[in-house]
């Protein structure tokens, strides 16, 4: 472990407000490749997802040298590779762990979901549950962000594999969609789309580009998840079943040479996005704060940031969002991902070639 560490100050920037806050921040792993997704074993250990398609763990506040073997191999392009890490809501009782990764070669790849067990430094018991259709030969735009609900099934964001937009709105393609799932890979028989004719019973929402943060709040029940919009456009949204959200029929954002993607930012049938995020934020991991170490903050939605490498802070009244406040870290880094650690600190994981791992506490 490297044992910097340093008392910094960030700027908190809300609307019509600011406030001046001293944090501590540790770093507590760094030289990770790309480092996308972190987990926090009972134990004390803590998993990191690489990119390059490293599984990693941290023991006793130490990054371990040698990654996990036997993962199973992602396709490493562009956005592609290895990405999310999560624990079974019922770990200490089965011990699975489910990874997202890019599945596929050059010539087409899509997202896939697995779960495993770790045995020492070993990942055993591999299982497919989920790989989603149909491939596409451009390696971005994969979503691939875990949520699970209190009912025992989870979600999985997929992207729009930026060139496929209009596939979005098609519900005989994952593309674009959040995929609702039992734990071993079946199809729920409540599922919104069950039985319907020409549509894939795995989609639960519709009409997103890129989302890459989801959250279920396990008090109200309710789901939340941000996407990637194109030039502007990134987008909070409540999340419900059987819903169309809008890409690219409606969108604030517009393409990146400037032109426009659609002359609608609303339209009936489709949900409004809680928060529109313009100019991009580019909005990366999510995580809901439940705890008392940083005072005032549970229930709060805190969200990294890749362009504007800072957290957004958004406070919440049911299904409403109260406030949107900046958080800047003086880290002139992209943020890929942030969690709640058991004892209440933030874990921060900085996306580029030497990525940190980061422990942020009051």
């Amino acid at each position: 472990m490297t044992a910097l560490c340093r008392l910094l100050i960030l700027l908190l920037a809300a609307g019509f407000w600011h406030s001046v806050h001293a944090f501590q921040i540790e770093t507590i792993a760094e030289g990770l490749e790309h480092p996308w997704s972190i987990a926090f074993l009972p134990d004390g250990r803590m998993l990191v997802t690489e990119r390059a398609g490293r599984l990693r763990i941290i023991a006793d506040g130490e990054l371990m040298a040698d990654a996990v073997t036997d993962i199973p191999e992602a396709y490493v392009a562009a956005q592609g590779g290895l990405m999310e890490v999560a624990l079974d809501p019922n770990y200490t009782d089965n011990g699975w762990i489910y990874l997202t990764l890019a599945y596929g070669d050059r010539r087409g790849s899509a997202t896939r979901l697995v779960r495993g067990r770790l045995q020492g430094m070993r990942w055993v018991d591999n299982q497919v549950l989920f790989t989603a259709e149909p491939a596409r030969n451009r390696p971005v735009h994969y979503g691939a962000r875990l949520a699970f609900l209190g009912d025992g099934t989870l979600l999985l964001t997929l992207g729009d594999a930026f060139d496929y937009r209009e596939q979005a709105q098609k519900l005989d393609s994952h593309t674009g969609s959040i995929v609702r799932l039992n734990t071993d890979g079946s199809v729920p028989v409540d599922n919104p789309f069950v039985g319907q004719r020409g549509a894939l019973p795995e989609i639960f929402s519709y009409g997103h580009r890129n989302p890459q943060g989801i959250v279920v709040d396990l008090e109200s029940g309710l789901i939340w998840s941000h996407e990637h919009g194109p030039r502007g456009g990134d987008e909070l949204n409540l999340i419900e079943a059987g819903q169309n959200y809008g890409w690219p029929v409606a969108t604030h954002g517009v393409d990146y040479s400037g032109a426009r993607i659609s002359p609608y930012s609303s339209r009936p049938g489709m949900v409004d996005p809680k928060i529109d995020w313009t100019p991009s934020i580019a909005p990366a991991g999510m995580t809901q704060y439940r705890g008392r170490l940083f005072d005032g903050w549970d229930g709060d939605l805190l969200v990294a940031s890749l362009v504007e490498r800072s957290i957004r802070r958004i406070r919440l009244d049911g299904r409403e969002v109260l406030s949107d406040e900046k958080l800047i870290l003086p880290i002139n880094r992209r943020l890929r991902d942030v969690r709640v650690s058991p004892d209440g600190a933030l874990y921060i994981l900085t996306d580029h070639r030497d990525g940190e791992v980061l422990r942020v506490s009051p």
